[in-house]
């Protein structure tokens, strides 16, 4: 966590922050144009957000977007806040994107952890629903790991609060499912991808969201809390005590 203090006790760092918080995305030229920096200056603060995995980037073509990528904050109001009873809510930064022209596969957010884990055991937490109801809103998965398969989540009264289909899944690699909140009724399916990376003695877990703006979802907030507690089960074997969880 020392990385994660230090890139954020700089003004300069917390602002570009702040920028990819409203406007995940973003190129460096546009950082670059929008904060009134020089390059190398915008270059110097980022390469620190992302050593700090503030800061994750997707390359589209020639263009290199950067994100803000929220679960080292929430790691942080997990260890040092919510044994004092502060709100973890307020810690889940907004990262809603607002595009100005939208590109045709560049994601919506992207969010990336490290767990103490094995690629087989991250796997069988997405897909197995006893594990799925003790971090994901006590909903318990469905799944028909193929593609076309139902991917779904079924809530403690037995309604289904998210619905979608497999688009692919390569365990204990890959898993993309369209998403479709039950609480956004006229929003569109989107989708959702995690890729899991094995290093050494942990998992590097990426998630990300593409087409959130057609689906208005709400889920924002969400994100960070599901992958924290998901983290925190497979790492001591019992996930982070959050009410409404």
């Amino acid at each position: 966590m020392d990385d994660v203090f230090k890139a954020l006790a700089d003004p300069t760092r917390r602002r570009l922050l702040d920028t990819l918080r409203d406007r995940g995305g973003l190129t460096l030229t546009e950082l670059e144009a929008g904060l009134g920096m020089t390059r190398f200056g915008v270059m110097k603060h980022l390469k620190v957000l992302e050593d700090a995995s503030l800061v994750v980037t997707r390359r589209d073509g020639r263009f290199k977007h950067h994100y803000l990528n929220a679960l080292p904050i929430q790691e942080v109001a997990d260890r040092w806040m919510a044994p004092y009873g502060k709100p973890l809510a307020r810690f889940a930064l907004d990262i809603k994107n607002a595009l100005e022209a939208p590109m045709a596969d560049k994601p919506d957010f992207v969010f990336e952890t490290y767990i103490r884990t094995t690629p087989a055991r991250l796997w069988d937490a997405l897909v197995n629903p006893d594990l799925t109801q003790q971090y994901y809103y006590s909903s318990r998965v469905e799944a028909d790991l193929k593609k076309g398969g139902l991917f779904r989540f079924r809530g403690p009264d037995g309604e289904v609060n998210l619905d979608g289909e497999v688009i692919e899944a390569d365990p204990p690699r890959r898993l993309m499912t369209t998403f479709k909140a039950a609480w956004a009724p006229d929003g569109e399916p989107t989708r959702v991808l995690f890729e899991i990376e094995e290093m050494g003695e942990t998992c590097k877990l990426t998630m990300t969201h593409y087409d959130y703006e057609k689906s208005k979802a709400g889920i924002e907030a969400g994100w960070p809390l599901i992958i924290s507690r998901l983290k925190t089960l497979l790492e001591t074997g019992t996930p982070l005590d959050v009410p409404g969880m």
